[in-house]
């Protein structure tokens, strides 16, 4: 759908198309922002930790955090500026999903050729997480594309791991399906998104905050918004039975990986933790069975 179609469909110039899209998209997104939201009571990080443990079994986390490209058309003057390793322009969502499927947080524009670990070092969530913003001891959990934290989980590197390593990047990969799940309906509901947009970009950023905020408030008034068919889930011996939303659209390129960098001590010790935790009293029955 471009600003042809509506132009044509709802009889108004394409000149009044182009002003009415982002307002409309920010009066959305103004409405229902606070739908967006990172707890912040006490008994708000419980749902979230309780929904982790008890779908995935993964303790004190409270959320999967993940990046994605959203494809744009190459502004004018704009060079490689939002060219990335996909070799398509794009602007960048970051965002922090909850137990439910929602986003928590979301961090829209950065470039698409910014660097790797720049997005989440730059964005707002990074300085809260650094100042303490999870309750004692608790994670989330990331991809290789994120540095490890004593805050955030990513998996061990390599291709030469222990049982117990490929244990936990088993495990750490089921609760990050959260967000990849979060993301592929998002785009599977919102189609706008499976192709470049053909917009400015300050267009874009309204489109997917508008966007971002209909999902969590549709997640949370409308049964049909998000079936249990729609996202992956697993039978009694934890086989992954793929959500619909995979066979209608294609998923949106995720940010590239990180290169190994330097991590505290802490860090380390932090993951070594769940590591050992998983082969142990948090193991699940058919997690070897997973790895092999």
């Amino acid at each position: 759908m471009n600003y042809r179609f509506l132009s044509h469909f709802y009889r108004v110039s394409k000149p009044a198309i182009s002003q009415l899209i982002p307002e409309v998209c920010w009066a959305i997104y103004t409405a229902l922002k606070t739908h967006i939201k990172i707890p912040e009571r006490e008994e708000e990080w419980k749902i979230i930790e309780d929904g982790f443990n008890t779908k995935w079994n993964f303790p004190s986390c409270y959320g999967a955090i993940d990046g994605k490209h959203i494809i744009i058309k190459a502004p004018p003057n704009s060079g490689s500026e939002f060219y990335n390793y996909k070799k398509n322009n794009s602007t960048v969502l970051l965002a922090l999903v909850d137990h439910d499927y929602c986003f928590s947080y979301i961090d829209i524009g950065a470039n698409g050729n910014a660097s790797d670990g720049g997005v989440f070092k730059n964005s707002s969530l990074y300085r809260r997480l650094e100042d303490g913003l999870l309750p004692t001891n608790g994670v989330i959990v990331g991809d290789a594309a994120f540095p490890l934290k004593n805050y955030l989980l990513k998996p061990y590197p390599g291709t030469q791991l222990s049982t117990a390593e490929k244990v936990f990047n088993y495990r750490l990969s089921r609760a990050r399906r959260i967000s990849e799940n979060a993301f592929g309906i998002l785009v599977s509901r919102f189609r706008v998104f499976e192709k470049a947009i053909p917009t400015h970009v300050d267009t874009v950023d309204a489109i997917v905050c508008a966007a971002c905020a209909l999902h969590n408030w549709l997640r949370k008034r409308s049964s049909s918004y998000i079936t249990s068919t729609c996202v992956d889930r697993e039978d009694n011996d934890g086989q992954i039975i793929e959500g619909t939303w995979r066979s209608e659209i294609n998923s949106l390129p995720s940010i590239s990986e990180q290169q190994r960098g330097n991590h505290s001590m802490t860090a380390k010790e932090k993951r070594d933790l769940y590591r050992n935790f998983f082969m142990t009293a948090g193991s699940v029955p058919w997690q070897l069975d997973r790895i092999h």
